[in-house]
């Protein structure tokens, strides 16, 4: 009998939940970068063995919104925790435990799904740290605490033995070879949105949004992707050009190479940089951009 569920990653921004869904996965299933609020969507990675299948769904950092992005950021948190098999709760080793954290555990101790804590970042964290983040975690009396590294793999098998533990029986969701179920169009939106994330500085990563169009596949094989980047004034479009069109040119091939590889056939992005005022702030803007 097989054994398959859904599995919620959650925690605070940047406590790396889309580095460990990626190294549980075994691919890259989501963008990572420094910065907060990387993760926009839920994604779903999914893992599977012979017997056992792990849909892993990536979810944005939950935080005190500041605007009605970040509301609907929260929304699609809380909606993943409550159709969730299983939670996977995410500390940072090297972090205190804060406000955030305890917001979520309260959440989480009332929603009924097992929970699995994991401290991750074992590497960049001393042993005394480690400890002290089990042991004041340990006081929420969830099912299992794990000290992990995302980044360099340690413990993740005794994580992976954790969850699969706590799957029901049933059907595979998504076909044994299947990683994720996301959209081509997204994908290839995140890859780009990837790429800028470790370029801008201060505030602009967060004005910065990124959709693509239909994809056409032309006669001579080549997959046309048009790409619109938004952002919130007409002061921003020079530092997501670049001087001389430096950094845009960077952004498309880099983004173009991954692409390539990821479909298997030549690929031409068609980069466009659009102003949307206050897009962040507006239900309007939002909703046609997919959020």
């Amino acid at each position: 009998m097989t054994k398959s569920g859904f599995i919620s990653v959650v925690g605070r921004p940047n406590v790396g939940k889309s580095t460990l869904v990626n190294a549980l996965v075994g691919e890259k299933v989501a963008i990572t970068s420094p910065r907060p609020q990387t993760t926009r969507n839920t994604i779903r990675g999914v893992a599977t063995n012979e017997e056992i299948q792990l849909v892993l769904v990536d979810t944005p950092g939950l935080h005190k919104p500041r605007n009605v992005l970040g509301e609907r950021l929260n929304k699609l948190v809380y909606g993943s925790i409550a159709e969730a098999d299983a939670v996977l709760f995410l500390l940072d080793a090297g972090q205190p435990i804060g406000p955030g954290d305890r917001l979520i555990a309260e959440r989480l101790a009332k929603s009924g799904a097992p929970v699995v804590v994991a401290v991750n970042k074992t590497d960049q964290a001393s042993s005394d740290e480690v400890l002290g983040q089990l042991t004041t975690a340990g006081e929420w009396d969830f099912a299992v605490y794990v000290p992990i590294s995302a980044l360099k793999g340690d413990g993740l098998e005794a994580l992976r033995s954790e969850l699969e533990g706590l799957m029901p029986e049933g059907p595979f969701f998504f076909p044994p070879h299947m990683h994720s179920d996301q959209p081509d169009q997204l994908i290839a939106a995140e890859r780009v949105r990837e790429k800028y994330l470790s370029r801008l500085r201060e505030e602009l990563p967060h004005s910065l949004a990124v959709v693509v169009g239909d994809i056409e596949e032309r006669d001579n094989g080549v997959l046309y992707i048009p790409v619109s980047i938004y952002i919130e004034r007409q002061s921003q479009k020079g530092m997501v050009i670049g001087k001389g069109g430096e950094l845009i040119k960077t952004v498309g091939a880099e983004a173009r190479v991954e692409l390539e590889s990821l479909f298997g056939v030549p690929v031409f992005l068609d980069l466009r940089v659009k102003v949307e005022k206050d897009w962040q702030r507006r239900d309007d803007s939002l909703n046609r951009m997919g959020f």
